[in-house]
């Protein structure tokens, strides 16, 4: 018999529990999940609830509030499903930030400039190493 849920389908979810990591639902059942033995419980992670910084759950999801969700993941091993609000969104968020490279970084004293100035340094002591070894050899 082939499963009634997928990962990628759009479902019909009730809000049942509120936690600070995220929100329970159950889904509101159609004749094809009647029919087959699946898990009819998800979560909807804090990430997954819109795009864009969630600082309390509460303020955006209601506990008994019916949304439409997508299935992201479906744990075969434990039965668990993850669901997510936000891949439904018709214009997300995007954030882009942007910033400049520094191939030195002039607060730690490191990139090309230290290596320049240091450079001769590690040569007369590489030098001094090959002519002891010269000497040990002799």
């Amino acid at each position: 018999m082939e499963k009634a849920q997928k990962i990628g389908d759009i479902v019909k979810v009730e809000v049942i529990g509120l936690q600070d990591y995220g929100v329970f639902v159950k889904f509101i059942e159609t004749e094809e999940m009647l029919k087959s033995d699946e898990a009819t419980k998800g979560l909807i992670h804090i990430s997954e609830i819109q795009s864009g910084y969630v600082k309390d759950i509460r303020d955006v999801i209601k506990n008994g509030q019916k949304l439409t969700a997508q299935i992201i993941d479906i744990d075969e091993f434990n039965g668990k499903i993850s669901l997510s609000l936000r891949s439904l969104e018709d214009n997300p968020q995007v954030h882009h930030f942007f910033r400049k490279k520094h191939f030195t970084n002039p607060h730690d004293k490191i990139g090309f400039k230290s290596l320049e100035r240091e450079l001769p340094n590690w040569i007369l002591e590489n030098e001094s190493y090959l002519a002891a070894r010269e000497q040990e050899k002799k």
